[in-house]
C-alpha cells in the first residue's frame, strides 16, 4: 500500500516527552501515529475517553439527580429556604 506524509503541530516539550514514551515502547513516532489510526478506523471511535472534566462530580448518577430535582421545581415539588450563613466565631 502506498504511503502518505501527514504534518502534526504540537507543543516542543510534549513532542519530546511523547517520542520518550514512544521509544520506550519499541516504536517511532510514525509507527504510534499509526497505531492509533487504525485504532480509530477499527473501533470507529476515539481509542480513549476524551474529558474537559475530571470531576467525578459530573457522573451520571448526579447528573440524573440534578435532572429530576429540576423536574420536581418545575413541577412546583420544591421549598424554598432562606439562606442561613454560618459564622466562623
Amino acid at each position: 500500500m502506498a504511503q502518505t506524509s501527514i504534518n502534526i503541530r504540537m507543543d516542543e516539550d510534549l513532542k519530546k516527552q511523547v517520542e520518550y514514551l514512544f521509544s520506550e515502547f519499541g516504536m517511532n513516532m510514525s509507527t504510534a501515529f499509526t497505531v492509533f489510526a487504525k485504532a480509530v478506523v477499527r473501533e470507529k471511535r476515539i481509542p480513549f475517553e476524551i474529558s474537559a472534566v475530571a470531576d467525578d462530580f459530573y457522573n451520571e448518577y448526579n447528573q440524573d439527580r440534578i435532572k429530576k430535582a429540576l423536574a420536581d421545581i418545575k413541577a412546583g415539588k420544591g421549598v424554598a429556604h432562606e439562606l442561613i450563613e454560618e459564622s466562623d466565631e
